[in-house]
């Protein structure tokens, strides 16, 4: 455990200057959004609502001039892994408020059909019973024709729930049947031939 924690400062000591290219970059706020932080909270408002999340206070974040700057406090190896987490989420935060994330599943299957009532999503995924999912409060789900369109100003909820249902039935390599994203390719595998 020693060995790896000094291989570990040592590759940082080299490389440390060079890591997080993400974290780097200053992060330009859109007309339209406003952002703020206190106590470790940051908050970020804009037309299409509000998102809140708990940062660690070992990266600084500063706002001056419409951009965002963070910087770790001290040099160590976690500190840089989350300097550039940090950033995406930011960044994920300010396009959430001024554009919605979209993700598509396509319910494929004979006798496989989805229905949106009220706050519950229901399945029919060739099981003896239907599924049941309930939708969360910040995200928008809609069903027509076996295609479930999910969409909401947190990519974290839309992603979570997207990947949810999914799980459901993934699709299975011979027929194609189950659920998937509409840009995701499946591999199809050839059946046993009947002589």
């Amino acid at each position: 455990m020693q060995k790896e924690k000094r291989l570990a400062e040592k590759f940082y000591l080299k490389f440390g200057k060079y890591m997080s290219r993400i974290g780097k970059k200053q992060i330009v706020i859109p007309p339209k959004t406003e952002v703020s932080i206190s106590d470790g909270l940051f908050t970020v408002k804009g037309p299409l609502g509000e998102l809140k999340r708990e940062f660690n206070s070992d990266i600084a974040i500063k706002i001056e001039d419409g951009k965002i700057i963070l910087t770790p406090i001290r040099n160590s190896l976690p500190l840089q892994a989350l300097w550039g987490t940090y950033a995406s989420h930011i960044c994920n935060m300010i396009q959430g408020v001024s554009k919605e994330y979209q993700k598509k599943l396509i319910v494929e299957g004979i006798g496989f059909k989805s229905d949106v009532k009220g706050k519950e999503l229901t399945l029919s995924l060739g099981f003896s019973h239907q599924v049941k999912v309930a939708i969360p409060n910040d995200i928008k789900v809609t069903a027509e024709k076996n295609v479930i369109s999910i969409s909401g100003i947190s990519n974290e909820s839309v992603g979570q729930f997207a990947a949810k249902v999914r799980a459901l039935k993934k699709p299975e390599p011979y027929k194609g049947k189950g659920i998937r994203y509409d840009d995701e390719v499946i591999r199809r595998k050839q059946g046993k031939k009947s002589v």
